[in-house]
């Protein structure tokens, strides 16, 4: 009677682990899915370390109790073997060759100094002056006082444009690059946005035009009280009905801005596809987590370069309880990335700045 009662309860305890293993998977592989075809499923990638800390866990319990069914976890990591490197992946860190390109993509948060520092626009300044770049390119780069930035920049970059992608009586969105290389011209990626955008930079380097495409796609659009309910729900300050209440809501707007989010990732990847004949470097802000369409999409025949030169989560947006790596840099075939990084001591922003060295190939 024990031995069934034992027999059944580690079969129920196997069961358990298989849905977490199938669940692992669905998280994993939704990049997949289409958001606008799929809305309510559009956002399980965000909850993929859960099920990924979960398996682990029963992986630990199959130790103790049953090492033959040790075998349920680790199937379960070997089939989430793809997910698993994009979101956490471990590369050993090779030092760029002389002659590399230093590429930097920064959301700078309109210098707001993420209200630590008195001077935000110094702060980022004097980080990016002191770290000789090559290729910057910023997000919320916000020209209300575009002549003292400017000014400012011409004295780092002898090349600089900056772009307006939205601006009201109230409020205002750019993107920007700063650079070593002539600008021969730029071009808008065409798509909806409620304030913001895609601009595409053409880069005299040498004697090679390189496209740098920057980024700052849609938001999830959650206004200061919504965050602060999502905080308090994660800190276990709320009761049962509100926090589910709170889930579904947020749910549904995540979704909601998911879907806004993946016909732009195909207009970038539309665009990227139809210049080919290009070196590439795409970078920016995504606002989506690296399991997601949009991460997926833009990926689509280019390096993702944290993913084969990183280390870990790479969490580049700081704010608590939304702690994700949003931020991307990839680049084509022509480029070999090396050390890409997320810089957490530079906290000037709502953003971490993410660092990538590329090596142009010699051509055949």
């Amino acid at each position: 009677m024990i031995k069934q009662i034992k027999n059944f309860t580690l079969n129920l305890i196997a069961g358990a682990n298989v849905v977490t293993v199938a669940l692992m998977l669905l998280a994993g592989y939704s990049d997949r899915l289409y958001p606008p075809d799929y809305p309510h499923l559009c956002w399980v990638g965000m909850i993929f370390p859960f099920f990924l800390v979960a398996n682990l866990l029963f992986l630990f319990l199959w130790l103790i109790l049953s090492w033959k069914r040790a075998l349920i976890p680790i199937a379960g990591f070997f089939l989430a073997y793809v997910p698993i490197s994009i979101y956490m992946p471990i590369n050993m860190q090779e030092a760029p060759p002389e002659g590399s390109l230093k590429v930097l993509s920064y959301n700078v948060c309109g210098y707001g100094g993420n209200y630590k520092y008195e001077n935000g626009f110094d702060t980022v300044y004097n980080y990016i002056r002191y770290h000789n770049f090559d290729i910057v390119c910023l997000q919320e780069d916000i020209d209300t006082w575009r002549e003292y930035v400017m000014s400012r920049w011409k004295k780092v970059f002898e090349y600089n444009d900056t772009t307006i992608l939205y601006q009201s009586s109230t409020s205002m969105n750019c993107i920007g690059i700063h650079t070593r290389f002539p600008i021969l011209r730029k071009e808008r990626i065409d798509y909806k946005s409620v304030a913001n955008g895609s601009v595409a930079y053409y880069l005299l380097v040498g004697s090679d035009t390189v496209l740098v495409i920057n980024n700052h796609l849609e938001g999830t659009h959650l206004n200061e009280a919504e965050r602060s309910r999502y905080k308090e729900m994660l800190g276990g300050k709320m009761v049962r009905d509100t926090i589910k209440a709170e889930t579904r809501f947020l749910v549904s707007k995540l979704s909601t801005w998911m879907v806004e989010r993946a016909p732009q990732a195909d207009a970038v990847h539309d665009y990227i596809e139809r210049h080919r004949q290009y070196p590439i470097i795409v970078c920016g802000d995504f606002n989506d987590t690296p399991i997601s369409y949009t991460r997926h999409t833009i990926a689509q025949g280019l390096t993702d370069c944290f993913t084969t030169t990183g280390r870990g989560f790479g969490l580049s947006y700081n704010q608590k309880g939304f702690n994700f790596r949003i931020d991307q840099i990839m680049c084509s075939h022509h480029f070999t990335p090396y050390k890409c990084f997320v810089d957490s001591k530079m906290d000037a922003s709502d953003h971490y700045p993410m660092i990538c060295s590329l090596k142009m190939k010699d051509k055949p």
